[in-house]
């Protein structure tokens, strides 16, 4: 049986962000490092999109950005400046190619693709099981979600960040290529927090997404049969549908962390990094591998790493009111993004912002909700 320093548990975002981290530092050369994944990361499964000021660590493979972004529901819309921010997407194919570029110049890197069937812990270290062999490590870092740890306790909601998005062509010149649709809730809500999510690339191609927040999956007709609603609501009449994309993303302030032992860690969704109230994953994995690195720097047990912060509490506090009455998401983004400064409420969103700024956005939600959702929370 084969012996590794680390070995990572699934090949999706966060492990690849980690080992890149690991690589680009330079102090982890003396280290093994295995990676496990059934997926050979060979086709474009995804995209990520997030905002950002100025140019980032990623820009290379930035495929598109935009300097403006609608807000609209079916009573108003608004055409929001981003400045100092850019809204930025990146496609799955192009950060896996540039990490695999990077990390098979190492040789002390290795990947598998094969399936992971489980992992124990002794103290002599960490065992993982594939499909086909057994291979040992010092330290696992585990990115294979388990809904099962969440949806088996009732403490904290879990809903799900569920969608379809079709990349088309239309033969006539329709969408402005300079401002993304950010979130469109003019589509009927039917009970639940639902919306529209385009991404124009030229004057003639865009994803456009049917997104949710909610509890339940919906069967994939229905996702497709609003995507052609919309399509067609947009003056469209013929077009090419040239790629599907589709997931479905944890969206709960479950503490996933509590689950990391002193010798495994759990990282991405598994471990938490997801940004709970609004399922947005590439920024938040690429804070939280940096600050992996440099914790591994100077620690060795992995139950130190996480520290919670007043915004998982705000995330609690949104999630149990959507938990409650789902229907309400459109009424409380509406009410932020409407007047809002565009920049203080990203900034809130990448949890950086000071309390004061905290204010500025929360105080602009309906107050009644949250303070309901507050007391229940202190009170329960």
């Amino acid at each position: 049986m084969k012996n590794y320093d680390y070995i990572f548990t699934g090949a999706g975002l966060s492990a690849l962000m980690t080992v890149y981290q690991m690589v680009k530092s330079g102090k982890f050369a003396n280290k093994s490092i295995l990676l496990i994944d059934e997926n050979p990361k060979k086709t474009n499964d995804r995209t990520w999109s997030f905002w950002e000021q100025g140019k980032g660590d990623w820009d290379k493979i930035v495929f598109q950005k935009w300097n403006k972004a609608i807000f609209k529901n079916e009573k108003f819309e608004r055409v929001m400046d981003l400045s100092p921010y850019q809204y930025k997407t990146i496609r799955g194919i192009d950060f896996y190619n540039k990490v695999f570029k990077r990390i098979s110049k190492e040789q002390n890197v290795e990947f598998l693709s094969q399936k992971v069937i489980g992992y124990n812990e002794s103290s002599n270290g960490v065992v993982v099981q594939t499909d086909s062999e057994n291979f040992s490590c010092s330290k696992l870092f585990n990115s294979i979600y388990n809904p099962e740890l969440a949806k088996s306790q009732e403490k904290y909601p879990v809903l799900q960040q569920h969608f379809i998005g079709w990349f088309i062509k239309s033969e006539t010149e329709i969408f402005n290529p300079n401002q993304a649709t950010f979130m469109d809730f003019s589509v009927e809500q039917r009970g639940n927090t639902r919306f529209m999510y385009v991404l124009p690339t030229s004057n003639t191609e865009a994803l456009i997404e049917y997104t949710l927040f909610s509890k339940d999956l919906l069967p994939e007709t229905e996702y497709e049969t609003e995507i052609k609603n919309y399509i067609q609501n947009l003056g469209i009449t013929k077009y090419e549908i040239l790629e599907k994309e589709r997931g479905s993303i944890p969206m709960t302030s479950y503490k996933f962390w509590k689950n990391n032992t002193q010798n495994i860690i759990n990282i991405g969704s598994s471990g938490g990094w997801t940004k709970a109230s609004t399922g947005y994953t590439f920024k938040n994995s690429d804070k939280k591998s940096k600050e992996l690195i440099t914790f591994l720097q100077s620690e060795t047990d992995f139950t130190k790493f996480h520290k919670t912060t007043k915004f998982w509490f705000y995330d609690l506090l949104l999630l149990d009111i959507l938990d409650r009455n789902n229907e309400k998401g459109s009424r409380i983004f509406s009410s932020m993004f409407k007047k809002g400064n565009p920049a203080i409420i990203f900034k809130f969103l990448d949890e950086e912002t000071t309390f004061w700024e905290d204010l500025k956005v929360i105080w602009k939600c309906p107050k009644g909700l949250f303070m309901r959702a507050l007391f229940r929370h202190i009170f329960k």
